[in-house]
């Protein structure tokens, strides 16, 4: 994949999450965050926001995920002591379960397999055609010494 069809793939996960009505619609991205900024709003009329603290695996998730959440006008921040990777909102549970996460999860997968793809191919043609993974070999037997046994 290259990097416009990772681009192209990226806004369509926007506007399906945001649920065009029609064909048209679920590909007009401009659109699909203005429809999520509407959902965001009534969500927080009937389930207010509360606080979550987001815990991050890495750098490059937490990148993503803090540009999801500005881009949807919720401020991330963090509190002096925590974890770079720990990332904290004010934001409905229900904006968090229907719309959020499940948003942020598509994304993060399809950058995953882009970058995946990007560092195979760059370490094959720049380091060394086996990229495979290391293989799996058995433990050598460890001697026991006279007067130890196995509890």
């Amino acid at each position: 994949m290259d990097e416009a069809r990772l681009i192209e793939k990226l806004r369509r996960i926007e506007a399906l999450v945001a649920g065009g009505a029609t064909g048209g619609e679920r590909f007009a991205a401009e659109r699909a965050r203005d429809r999520i900024l509407e959902r965001l709003r009534q969500s927080e009329t009937h389930d207010p926001p509360i606080e979550y603290q987001f815990s991050m695996t890495d750098m490059w998730t937490r990148k993503v995920f803090v540009s999801l959440l500005r881009r949807y006008e919720i401020r991330p921040y963090r509190y002096r002591g925590q974890r770079r990777t720990t990332v904290m909102a004010r934001v409905s549970q229900r904006f968090v379960d229907e719309t959020l996460w499940p948003e942020f999860q598509q994304i993060s997968e399809t950058l995953r397999a882009y970058l995946s793809e990007v560092t195979d191919r760059i370490v094959q043609e720049v380091i060394h055609k086996d990229a495979s993974d290391a293989e799996v070999v058995e433990k050598p037997a460890q001697l026991s010494l006279p007067g130890m046994t196995d509890a």
